[in-house]
């Protein structure tokens, strides 16, 4: 890092960039955002040049009972005469509504309790519209920041508490809602490329002229800052390692390195990428522009998934209640799913897009839905559970994150990289099934007890032997026998 120190102060001395109030959006985006309260209507004008109508009908939020947070906003709204009910965020995709794509991005629960700055929301609700056939970002201009399979690990996307790093624990207290996107991956390994074309403004704790006042900019040791054309600020943050070839003041393209994957910083001891996007929103105020979409639409257009399985977010409840696990939000190129398959902890299964299942012992659980379509593709996902006990609501519930690398392209007799870390227990050890029939593998991770430590998940490798689908496990239960429960999904192509 010291040399990289050296060649951004000769840079700043030899360059003397022109001030964020001179540089001007040249790329408009696609989409147009209104905030509203109630009962209030507006007309909106469309990027295309057409009008929508839209009124905020109702608002219902529902909290849970374990610490109070907001686990699922809907929003009624009437768009051009049509009504329909819209989930803010928590893995929700636009929906058509009376001839025009329409979110919600965020609404006023999680100001009340949360952390009211990251949005920049003054009203009740915050909705987005594109026009009715209108990509939500423009072709060609944004791509997926992280070189790895979707949903390869544990994620937290907008509007979701915290959880990962075992963060969800019972007590009425402030919440962190995660504004941003968070991506997991494998520490030291996953590449973390560009989003969009920008101008990169903070490199570390260096920022560039004019970006210091004024702007999102907050820089880290562990944190890169660019600006694209639409005026919009990219944080990638908790790197690992910051690309040497990355200046303030420099340009870069789409796609260009920005460096690894990391759990520096703010990261909670978990290995991911904090992926932000900031804006000026209708408030006048810098808030997060919500990206979840962004990646999606980003990531279908690159890879060309014929399936995507979503089982997220994760839930949170007393021991002795219910969740419902949902698969709904899966996604089919050809619109023909066809088989939800879900294959329980306890080795139990059941069927259905969405069913219920009571918990009646605390512990982090991990459940995962096969999803099939009329053509034989499959995918699959991991939902979360974390369950607090009532009569110990002051033990915290142990929490785990595993990760593997590579997570695209492994081919039988490929070296595959395995990491684990769990929380809030140093006790016991984690102990791996690969799924395949081979021997258990037993390690130990330091159960984040130094949460920046380069050592702190503990690593085995695996190879598989044939092509196909393998569900991982890997279990730690602490002193009073609770267990923290992860699952990965391996997918070996044929040679």
């Amino acid at each position: 890092m010291k040399s990289v120190a050296c060649l951004l102060l000769v840079f700043f001395a030899l360059n003397s960039p022109a001030p964020a109030q001179e540089q001007t959006a040249q790329l408009q985006p696609l989409l147009r955002v209104v905030d509203l309260n109630l009962k209030e209507a507006v007309d909106v004008k469309l990027c295309d040049g057409s009008q929508a109508h839209v009124k905020v009908l109702e608002l219902k939020e529902a909290r849970d009972n374990v610490c109070f947070a907001v686990r699922r906003a809907e929003v009624v709204v009437e768009v051009n005469g049509e009504r329909a009910t819209l989930v803010s965020a928590t893995y929700n995709l636009p929906i058509t509504v009376g001839g025009v794509q329409i979110d919600c991005s965020v609404t006023k629960g999680y100001n009340s309790n949360g952390r009211s700055s990251s949005w920049g929301l003054e009203k009740d609700v915050r909705l987005r519209l594109w026009p009715a056939e209108s990509p939500l970002i423009k072709p060609g201009t944004f791509m997926y920041p992280v070189k790895q399979k979707w949903f390869a690990t544990d994620t937290q996307m907008a509007n979701v508490p915290v959880f990962v790093d075992g963060g969800d624990q019972p007590g009425e207290r402030t919440i962190y809602y995660h504004s941003g996107l968070d991506i997991g991956g494998s520490e030291g390994l996953v590449e973390v490329i560009a989003a969009t074309d920008g101008l990169v403004v903070s490199v570390g704790d260096l920022v560039l002229e004019g970006h210091k006042q004024n702007t999102p900019v907050s820089p880290r040791y562990d944190v890169v800052y660019l600006l694209d054309s639409r005026g919009w600020y990219y944080r990638y943050s908790h790197l690992k390692e910051i690309d040497e070839n990355l200046l303030p003041g420099r340009r870069i393209q789409m796609g260009d390195r920005i460096g690894l994957l990391g759990k520096e910083g703010g990261s909670g001891g978990w290995s991911h990428l904090h992926f932000e996007i900031k804006s000026r929103q209708p408030s006048g105020q810098w808030g997060t522009q919500e990206g979840y979409a962004f990646l999606w639409n980003a990531y279908v257009e690159q890879y060309q998934p014929e399936l995507i399985a979503v089982a997220r977010p994760h839930h949170s409840v007393w021991a002795g209640d219910s969740v419902v696990l949902d698969a709904s939000k899966s996604w089919s190129r050809s619109h023909d799913i066809e088989k939800f398959e879900w294959t329980f902890h306890d080795g139990s299964t059941g069927a259905g897009a969405s069913l219920k299942r009571t918990y009646p012992k605390p512990g982090r659980y991990s459940e995962i839905v096969k999803v099939t379509d009329s053509a034989g593709n499959v995918g699959y996902d991991i939902a979360p559970v974390v369950v607090a006990d009532p009569d110990h609501p002051d033990r915290k519930t142990p929490s785990i994150h595993p990760n593997y690398y590579p997570s695209m392209g492994v081919k039988p007799g490929d070296d595959i990289t395995f990491k684990v870390r769990t929380f809030n227990t140093t006790h016991g050890k984690e102990v791996w099934d690969f799924g395949d029939g081979s021997p258990e593998v037993t390690v130990q991770s330091d159960g984040n007890a130094v949460k920046l430590s380069p050592n702190g998940y503990a690593t085995t490798t695996h190879q598989y032997d044939k092509p196909g689908d393998y569900i991982v496990r890997v279990e730690r239960l602490n002193e009073y026998g609770v267990p923290a429960i992860g699952h990965l999904h391996i997918h070996v192509e044929k040679e």
